[in-house]
């Protein structure tokens, strides 16, 4: 699914952000409930599809907004549940998000044209 390290380690920070939010929102044990699964999946397929790839920073600070408007504010609400709580349940996930959201805005992604 994600073949970029940087990606990967984003997509592992957002399921336990939604594991966190999910267990104390929700009171979910072991998985997520249907609201937050479909939540999260769509967040995955984003970050899958983002055109910065490795070169991205968080999506916080990102100038392209590709998540739709309702799906943002829904995504907004767990990250600003479980951001503070990560610190205490993942503190190395936390401190590399952290250092991620240090980097650079991204440059206009390029786009490669197919060769005929």
């Amino acid at each position: 699914m994600f073949s970029q390290n940087r990606i990967e380690r984003e997509a592992i920070t957002l399921q336990a952000m939604f594991l966190l939010y999910c267990r104390k929102q929700h009171g979910s044990q072991s998985a997520l409930c249907n609201d937050c699964q479909q939540l999260q999946d769509y967040s995955l397929k984003r970050l899958e599809h983002c055109p910065f790839l490795q070169g991205k920073t968080t999506c916080a600070k990102c100038r392209v907004h590709c998540y739709k408007p309702e799906m943002r504010m829904r995504i907004r609400e767990v990250m600003r549940f479980a951001g503070p709580r990560m610190l205490l349940a993942h503190p190395i996930l936390t401190v590399r998000h952290m250092l991620d959201g240090l980097r650079k805005e991204p440059v206009k992604a390029k786009k490669t044209l197919p060769t005929a």
